[in-house]
């Protein structure tokens, strides 16, 4: 089976691949005519594909997050690759195959990347953030195993909101070291709740989301990280009004940097200016890796990628 990153224009191939997305349109012709809407998956990478002249038994037995033996060539769409389904079955069980070997993980193993949050927590000096941070964290232990960060940006796979997380403190050690008039607790504290809300905010199979929650929909992971908080202090009698307890929500609340981008409020503290810009800097980062990982290395440009204003990124064979 040939993996979805080595798949060149004109390939015709055989092989099992997960449908990460699925959607029934219709076709502009008349009469119009229902098509299935696809994305294919596996744990290099994923492909846009498409399955005309669906049936109204295909509309009953294809669904999301099913492992799918198909027959294929690869085409040209807009100067991208896209499959073109010709066969499709379901997987059986006699095929030997798992979702899991289907799944984009991130590299480092999870209960190692769970490790290193709950050594950075033991690490806070300050036992009242280290109380509130532990609190926030303790609502989402479990699936932090298993999470992503978001839903297509960035870290978009199994483990990827705790891969997230310990690369940005990575980034975080090393910057308050060379800056120290930062508060290392505070942005210990700010790196590992900015995103803490988000396995409550999506719904995940595998790491792949599937939908968001309607907590998700109606507050989102910003609010509802800043309302853990304040139920934390609540907890262990930390006054509300404390600069403390002030500081923590305005590095949940301000590190999306501007509205349009989701926060109410601008960076307007140390540790927030330099919390959002590890987020920028790792979020971007992986974008370029992931796109570079899961482009075939016959290609020298990747796909244009969204959160990079749509730009694509060049493969210098230097």
């Amino acid at each position: 089976m040939k993996p979805i990153n080595k798949l060149i224009i004109q390939d015709e191939f055989i092989g099992f691949y997960l449908l990460k997305e699925l959607n029934v349109r219709q076709t502009s012709g008349t009469p119009p005519k229902d098509y299935f809407d696809i994305v294919l998956s596996d744990s290099s990478g994923q492909v846009s594909a498409k399955y005309w002249d669906v049936t109204i038994q295909d509309k009953e037995t294809f669904f999301p997050m099913q492992l799918v033996k198909i027959q294929g060539t690869v085409q040209s769409y807009r100067d991208q690759p896209q499959v073109k389904i010709s066969k499709i079955r379901k997987a059986r069980e006699d095929d030997g195959v798992s979702l899991t070997d289907f799944v984009r993980s991130a590299p480092i193993r999870p209960v190692d990347l769970l490790h290193t949050i709950k050594l950075t927590i033991h690490e806070i000096t300050d036992h009242k953030i280290r109380n509130i941070v532990q609190f926030c964290v303790d609502r989402v232990e479990e699936k932090l195993m298993h999470y992503p960060a978001a839903k297509t940006y960035h870290h978009a796979y199994f483990a990827g909101l705790a891969y997230h997380i310990v690369r940005m403190l990575e980034i975080g050690d090393f910057v308050c070291k060379q800056r120290p008039f930062l508060n290392p607790d505070l942005l210990k504290a700010g790196i590992i709740l900015h995103d803490i809300a988000k396995p409550e905010e999506m719904i995940a199979q595998m790491g792949i989301v599937t939908e968001y929650s309607n907590q998700g929909r109606l507050l989102g992971h910003i609010v509802m990280a800043s309302n853990w908080i304040v139920e934390a202090a609540v907890t262990f009698n930390i006054p509300l009004d404390s600069e403390m307890v002030l500081g923590l929500q305005h590095l949940v609340l301000s590190h999306h940097n501007l509205g349009e981008w989701g926060s109410p409020v601008q960076p307007q503290t140390a540790e927030a200016v330099a919390l959002h810009y590890i987020d920028m800097l790792d979020a971007k980062l992986q974008m370029v890796e992931d796109a570079l990982d899961t482009t075939a290395e016959t290609e020298p440009w990747t796909p244009m990628i969204r959160g990079l204003e749509n730009k694509s990124i060049y493969r210098l064979n230097v």
